[in-house]
């Protein structure tokens, strides 16, 4: 059983909880490699659908990185998938939700950012800053946030490491939704229930081809790209399942292939 982080099925979703709270939840390298290896498993479990990451207790997501282990002059080390084992991993199709309670700080923020949809508390709030401490956000902060929120607002928050509540969060948009505190979980878990209601296949294809789609530059270009998703999608069984069950008037049974 992992010591770092706690992992629970619930149907098709997989929840994935940081369970460091004495230290705020920060990492450091045998909880990254306990997170890398819960989401392994989870991109490699064909009835998982979507996954989600949250934080132990109401105070803190993640605080990012363990600076009082790295300062005791302990070797910082992460999975080549990454921080958390998601900063880094490019390669997952699957849709994964961030339930933020609390502080995301630094790695925390980056985890977070790394996911497709961030459900936050009142209470939560968000920061990049490494900067105050000598420090770069080089774990996808510096290039995702950027994309999310667009230039300006987000040098605003690089480059002076303030931190930002759930609300203007949301207001810059890299906050679906605000809720109260102690609830981001459960509101996260409403999100993948909607996921769960869509064939599985069709959700790694939109994401792919969403991800894939931006490294274009121009719309025309995007669209007329191949795309390898979409060939598995026009393959699969779901594609024959959800036009039978829309006009037997049944819910579909998806079969995720």
């Amino acid at each position: 059983m992992p010591e770092f982080c706690t992992v629970a099925r619930e149907g098709h979703v997989l929840v994935v909880t940081i369970n460091r709270p004495d230290v705020m939840n920060s990492l450091h390298p045998p909880a990254n490699y306990e997170l890398a290896t819960a989401f392994d498993d989870f991109a490699a479990d064909p009835d998982l659908w979507v996954a989600i990451i949250t934080g132990a207790g109401d105070k803190a997501f993640s605080a990012g990185n363990d600076l009082k282990f790295q300062a005791s002059g302990n070797a910082v080390t992460v999975p080549d998938s990454g921080f958390a084992g998601l900063t880094s991993r490019f390669n997952n199709g699957k849709p994964v939700i961030a339930a933020v309670n609390g502080l995301a700080m630094g790695g925390g923020f980056e985890i977070a950012l790394a996911c497709d949809l961030i459900i936050a508390s009142e209470n939560a709030f968000f920061a990049l800053p490494e900067p105050l401490v000598g420090l770069a956000a080089l774990a996808g902060g510096l290039h995702r946030l950027p994309r999310q929120i667009g230039l300006k607002q987000a040098m605003g928050m690089i480059l002076t490491g303030r931190r930002v509540s759930a609300k203007e969060g949301k207001d810059l948009g890299f906050v679906n939704e605000v809720v109260a505190p102690g609830e981001a979980l459960n509101a996260a878990r409403k999100w993948a229930a909607l996921m769960e209601k869509c064939s599985p296949v069709s959700l790694r294809t939109s994401k792919e081809v969403v991800m894939q789609g931006l490294e274009h530059a121009g719309l025309e270009t995007a669209m007329a790209a191949k795309y390898d998703a979409v060939g598995t999608l026009f393959r699969s069984e779901d594609l024959i399942e959800g036009p039978r069950a829309f006009a037997e008037k049944r819910a579909p049974n998806w079969k995720g292939r």
